[in-house]
């Protein structure tokens, strides 16, 4: 009895203590090393949205890549060979996520699965029969650990960072969302009183959505896939903040508001920053 005692014990002593001084140091080592020449060409490659943004965030963003990409595994499937151009490519979507913020950079994720392209995954059965039906995707957040995505999307998101769809930037605001165990809408929010506000402003907007498309009133900014249910819609709502943000802005300010307070950046200021800085140049 008392060896399963001081079992447990050191178990608990490994989870709490061990482990997160480990991931700091490693963290930190991480952090402290230059950012690779080749790294910084595959950003500017694939990542035109990396330009515009202001010094600092370009620091916060390549450090957080370096510990994203020293921690997290990838894993080709269907023949994907995987390459520093994905890990990347990837890493700096998915960091975008965390700028300005106290953060675990996702810390129960462990293993990004990428496919070439789209895949097909079999979906269960909801009548308990036990023959599920073949899905085409893009992407999927796990809850236990794992993000899929598939590769060309996942580029050409980067690419185009202006359509407001990007396969990336979804599903890792899955993971955010799922970080409390509860895929709902509602990710870990500063302090309790702002869950009121993030419900009012989010579930009115989504009502919104649904009835829109309902009653086809309006052409949507946001896509439709997010009137499915409120945790697609913050996923959806995530995309568009960060790919349309000038509009997202105007139509919907509340809206922008809340995820502005929330990813702690202005995306909506980005572009004319830049523009502000060529001008003085």
């Amino acid at each position: 009895m008392l060896y399963l005692f001081i079992a447990a014990a050191l178990a608990l002593a490994y989870a709490f203590v061990v482990r997160p001084v480990r991931r700091a140091a490693k963290r930190a080592a991480l952090a402290s090393s230059p950012f690779p020449t080749a790294w910084r060409e595959i950003l500017d490659l694939r990542l035109p949205i990396y330009a515009l943004l202001p010094e600092d965030l370009q620091r916060q963003l390549q450090t957080n890549i370096q510990i994203f990409v020293g921690e997290k595994h990838f894993i080709g499937c269907g023949g994907q060979e995987i390459t520093d151009e994905i890990r990347v490519t990837i890493a700096s979507q998915a960091c975008l996520l965390v700028l300005n913020r106290k953060t675990s950079l996702y810390a129960p994720l462990r293993t990004i699965l990428v496919y070439p392209s789209a895949y097909v995954a079999t979906v269960p059965s909801s009548n308990g029969s036990g023959q599920g039906h073949a899905s085409v995707r893009l992407g999927e957040s796990w809850t236990r650990g794992s993000v899929v995505l598939s590769w060309d999307h996942s580029r050409s998101g980067a690419s185009n960072f202006h359509d407001g769809r990007n396969v990336v930037i979804h599903e890792f605001s899955h993971q955010l969302d799922q970080e409390d165990g509860n895929p709902d809408g509602a990710p870990i929010l500063e302090s309790r009183s702002c869950y009121k506000t993030w419900a009012q402003v989010l579930g009115s907007e989504f009502h919104l959505l649904r009835d829109g498309l309902k009653k086809r009133k309006f052409k949507p900014l946001l896509s439709e896939y997010g009137a499915t249910n409120p945790a697609e819609f913050f996923a959806v709502a995530s995309e568009t903040f960060f790919e349309k943000p000038a509009l997202l802005l105007r139509k919907h300010p509340k809206l922008y508001g809340a995820l502005q307070s929330y990813y702690k950046v202005d995306p909506a200021t980005w572009r004319e920053d830049h523009h502000a800085n060529v001008r003085r140049e």
